[in-house]
């Protein structure tokens, strides 16, 4: 297992969030999610989604509809982070409509699905410096220096629920997450 950056509180309160949001599905989702049996709590969760995660961001466009593109995910403190460029469709929408979904599938072992709203992180919050040091790290390079207008993106997450259809063999696999195994785009924008 790999560095976690989560606190006690921090498990705490993404477990508290987990349980709620599995509790507040319809019928439909707990007959798949059960609990206990297929999801996880806070700390496997995060022991197994540690480095870059694809996930599949869901904006709204002016029009009102929907729009999807993938971005690199990393599970900081029991929160989704990402960054983009600024000008990006996604980094409009976000900055006119801040609610947000995310999703981060591998194939029918597990899926990690989260509601919020969008947070732009600038250089001046408390957070930063933490999640600039963790991305740089990871990239080898600091996402600010990628362009003139990189944007930082948390989603503070209202709904989250994480599925895990064979738990015990997905825990077993902790060791080499798929993810953080290829080289990345850093960003895929339509």
């Amino acid at each position: 297992m790999t560095h976690m950056y989560e606190t006690a509180a921090e498990i705490a309160d993404l477990d508290a969030l987990l349980s709620t949001s599995l509790r507040r599905s319809g019928p439909h989702l707990r007959s798949i999610v059960t609990e206990h049996e297929r999801t996880l709590d806070a700390a496997q969760l995060t022991g197994l989604l540690t480095g870059m995660r694809t996930l599949a961001l869901a904006t709204v466009s002016a029009a009102g509809e929907p729009r999807i593109s993938g971005v690199d995910g990393h599970l900081l403190h029991g929160r989704w982070v990402c960054t983009t460029a600024g000008n990006a469709a996604k980094a409009r929408h976000l900055r006119a409509r801040p609610a947000v979904s995310a999703a981060h599938l591998v194939g029918d072992d597990l899926g990690v699905f989260t509601h919020g709203t969008a947070e732009f992180l600038t250089d001046e919050h408390p957070d930063f410096a933490g999640i600039e040091g963790h991305l740089a790290a990871h990239y080898g390079s600091s996402p600010s220096s990628w362009g003139d207008d990189i944007v930082y993106l948390r989603i503070q997450p209202r709904w989250m629920v994480a599925y895990a259809f064979a738990k015990d063999a997905l825990l077993g696999e902790l060791s080499t997450p798929p993810d953080s195994q290829r080289p990345s785009d850093h960003d895929v924008d339509q």
